[in-house]
């Protein structure tokens, strides 16, 4: 079964342009995140089992030989010059022509085997969506810091404006103190996001292990639409087929059906093949008038078994085995219920950031003529300096909201995909195709 990382690395090396700020990052996660690191060497270990169970059913085949001086004292006189030498040398072949419950054994792990092959993909899709996470994170809070950095800029343009009115004895001193807390205030706000994008950074860094800086941004011309003229039971069917929680789940319960079988089939008879041959050779005079005469002896063997009785250790085996396969059967219902509900709850995040990111842009515009009305209405002495103020705080926040839905759409637009099990580094390619180069 083929996992998604190798599919993302030749994509990579077929690129001939330069690969941008996230496909960078990924690419390096994909070498350096411990977590994928651990459940590739994982798998490995336990592909291993394979070769393992099917080693009962393949021909065995061993060779021996020794060598020997045997002595025996004469007139109370031991020495190794009153001997004789044996040597010899034996081949052995056995091959299991009936064992069913080898033969369950086997297909049990490869059952087994597909689980941990989708296990290892559920970590690679977990990389994905947790570089990809980690960089919007990092995109959000940049954006954040530059709407600080511009109503830090608009709070002391307004307070230099308000400090000229009140010399020139056009306004009280309290429009002063006003526009001098909201200008304090801006600035405490870009001190505080400045060490929270440093932050999101430095998970960047535990990530690739290697040190960022700026980051590519997301361009504002990014579409907002649905993943896919898709139906929420459409996206429920998909997810059924694909999610590989409930691959892994199927291929588990599958596993312990078969070792179910191969509990039951311990009581059922076996037949093997033993075939022999032997060589010796020995300089002892015993019954024969030619010592040192070569002796050679083959043999071929079936050999026939049929358990009866093992102290009830095979029947309770097999009822052990069979609660395990009721439990792995609940654990496969319970994942498919729990697939549901996570994909109508993502659909339905996805389809509420649509609107909100369109509702949150009529805001921005609204937001920006209240505030140029708002500056107008100063200037002709119908509104004050705290207006001001509040529809500044109102514009930036309403962008800052805006910011903040667009990237929540990106990322529930990737929870929705892991959930219908076909998120793939293509979406990490895709995403980075809507960077600023």
């Amino acid at each position: 079964m083929k996992t998604y990382i190798p599919l993302l690395l030749s994509a990579v090396l077929a690129n001939n342009l330069h690969a941008a700020e996230l496909l960078e990052i990924f690419t390096l996660a994909v070498s350096n995140d411990p977590s994928v690191q651990e459940a590739r060497a994982t798998y490995n270990a336990n592909h291993t089992a394979v070769a393992q169970k099917r080693a009962a059913l393949l021909p065995s085949l061993s060779v021996g030989a020794n060598t020997s001086r045997d002595t025996r004292a004469r007139a109370a006189v031991h020495s190794f010059a009153n001997g004789f030498n044996s040597k010899a040398y034996g081949l052995s072949l056995q091959q299991s022509l009936i064992d069913v419950e080898a033969w369950y054994g086997l297909q049990a792990v490869h059952q087994q085997d597909q689980a941990e092959a989708i296990r290892l993909m559920q970590a690679e899709q977990n990389l994905i969506v947790k570089v990809a996470s980690a960089y919007i994170d990092v995109l959000s809070s940049q954006e954040n810091l530059r709407t600080y950095q511009a109503e830090q800029t608009a709070s002391l343009r307004v307070l230099d404006q308000t400090q000229q009115r009140f010399d020139a004895g056009l306004i009280g001193i309290t429009d002063v103190y006003d526009s001098r807390a909201n200008a304090d205030t801006a600035r405490v706000n870009t001190l505080l996001e400045q060490n929270n994008y440093k932050q999101k950074l430095e998970v960047l860094e535990s990530i690739t292990g290697q040190v960022h800086g700026e980051v590519s941004p997301l361009r504002a011309d990014f579409p907002i639409v649905a993943v896919a003229p898709m139906a929420m039971n459409d996206w429920e069917q998909l997810a059924q087929l694909e999610n590989l929680q409930i691959k892994q789940a199927q291929f588990e319960l599958a596993g312990k059906q078969q070792e179910a079988k191969a509990a039951r089939a311990a009581l059922l008879p076996t037949l093997d093949l033993d075939v022999s041959y032997n060589w010796y050779q020995s300089d002892l005079v015993v019954a024969t008038f030619f010592p040192g005469a070569a002796n050679e002896q083959s043999s071929i063997k079936l050999s026939f078994r049929m358990p009866l009785f093992a102290g009830g250790q095979v029947n309770a085996r097999k009822r052990q085995a069979y609660y395990a396969r009721d439990a792995s059967e609940a654990r496969l219902t319970k994942q498919k219920r729990d697939n549901v509900l996570g994909i109508r709850n993502a659909y339905r995040s996805v389809e509420t950031d649509i609107e909100a990111v369109a509702a949150y842009a009529q805001a921005v515009q609204s937001a920006q003529s209240a505030l140029a009305a708002t500056e107008l209405g100063m200037e002709a002495g119908t509104r004050n300096v705290v207006d001001v103020v509040l529809a500044q705080r109102n514009l930036y926040q309403a962008q800052r909201n805006l910011a903040q839905a667009r990237f929540r759409y990106i990322k529930d637009t990737l929870t929705l995909k892991q959930q219908a099990g076909v998120l793939s580094p293509q979406d990490v390619m895709a995403l980075d195709g809507w960077l600023q180069q």
